[in-house]
């Protein structure tokens, strides 16, 4: 998955996984000992040894400061067949540059977990072809092996307000009334851009908002209060054209 900033990647890919881990439990209940998902990411300015030891992270694996990275990927590979490993989520993937050397080595360890591991390897970052994901040799073995979705702002349908539906329910307000923000649907677009992680950090800020000041409840007036991200911000100033 590859988008600009915001359009959701992030959350696409944890509820992907919560899914399939969902299916797995109902398709294989009372077994234990299987982790059908793993969820990394990628850290700024990552080694192949700090890209394993994320992975021995997840699992609880420990790694001692002497253990090399051919123990660490050793020890994660192992595991992961063990536990019927399905799917492998790889968030943040912009912070790999195959233009450096350590990038490159991490490029080149994601492909030897995803050969050495049978399950499907998913990847999420910001712009990734316009960061050069795909270039070189090994730029193209990655194009050759996956497909890309392109995220984007949601535009202003039924979805949106589905969306719009499914944070409000999760909500947890002594006072808020069931529909308020269903019904302001349009008013939360206008004020996200259809950016899901701006209208995340809005409804998550008046919900804040609203435990610590007793109200309980969200309202128009409230979520106005509620000062959102640089980007949003920005984009509620520009005129339409």
């Amino acid at each position: 998955m590859s988008g600009p900033a915001g359009t959701g990647k992030t959350t696409a890919l944890t509820q992907f996984g919560k899914t399939i881990e969902a299916i797995d439990r109902r398709q294989h209940p009372g077994v234990g000992g299987r982790i059908p998902v793993v969820y990394v990411t990628v850290p700024p300015a990552a080694t192949s040894r700090m890209l394993a030891v994320e992975f021995a992270r997840f699992l609880g694996l420990p790694v001692t400061v002497r253990a090399n990275i051919t123990d660490v990927i050793e020890a994660v590979c192992g595991v992961l067949i063990d536990a019927r490993v399905t799917v492998v989520c790889v968030d943040e993937l912009h912070n790999l540059s195959l233009a450096t050397r350590s990038g490159a080595e991490v490029s080149d360890t994601l492909k030897y977990f995803s050969e050495r591991i049978p399950a499907t390897f998913v990847y999420a970052g910001v712009d990734l072809e316009a960061k050069g994901l795909f270039n070189g040799t090994r730029g193209r073995q990655i194009a050759g092996r996956f497909g890309v979705i392109e995220t984007v702002a949601f535009p202003r349908t039924e979805e949106w307000t589905g969306l719009v539906t499914t944070l409000e329910e999760a909500l947890r307000l002594h006072r808020h009334r069931p529909g308020t923000l269903e019904g302001l649907a349009h008013y939360l677009h206008d004020r996200t851009g259809g950016m899901i992680g701006s209208l995340s950090h809005l409804i998550r800020g008046a919900a804040l908002d609203a435990i610590l000041d007793g109200t309980e409840k969200i309202t128009r007036k409230s979520l106005q209060n509620v000062k959102l991200d640089r980007a949003a911000e920005t984009r509620k100033s520009k005129p339409a054209s």
